[in-house]
């Protein structure tokens, strides 16, 4: 069984909260309703468009493979059945940082990942947080509900 990290329903909240840097790529800003996690997360809006106010299903793993092991190649449409079956936006990336954010009244772990350049800031309540690792690659999985 593949081991999620992370799955929830965001809602955005924003959109391009600094204005629009790229045509292809904007920044959305959403919080999770379930654990309460704020994040930043940068899509490619030509592949996958977003808008402020819609509910997605996201999804963070170390897998796609539904037994959980190392995804080792690419099965194209019709193959293998994986966890990108259930999605309809999926990106691979890298945990590079995480760092504690002791600004507000309680502690909060955030993470940030890259997916190709396009970057996921997560920040959250530290027992909620407490599987990621540095260094660790992960699949961002989305889809709307």
């Amino acid at each position: 069984m593949v081991d999620i990290l992370f799955d929830d329903i965001i809602k955005v909240d924003r959109l391009d909260p600094d204005g629009k840097k790229y045509d292809k790529v904007s920044r959305i800003e959403a919080r999770s309703e379930e654990y309460g996690m704020e994040m930043q997360l940068d899509v490619h809006t030509e592949i996958y468009p977003v808008h402020v106010g819609e509910k997605y299903r996201m999804a963070l793993a170390p897998s796609l493979n539904l037994d959980g092991t190392a995804v080792t190649s690419y099965f194209p449409e019709g193959g293998s059945k994986s966890l990108a079956d259930k999605f309809e936006y999926v990106m691979h990336g890298l945990l590079y940082k995480m760092s504690e954010d002791a600004s507000g009244s309680n502690a909060k772990v955030v993470v940030y990942m890259s997916f190709g350049g396009l970057q996921l800031m997560l920040k959250g309540d530290p027992v909620n947080m407490g599987n990621f690792k540095l260094d660790q690659r992960l699949f961002l999985l989305m889809r709307k509900m």
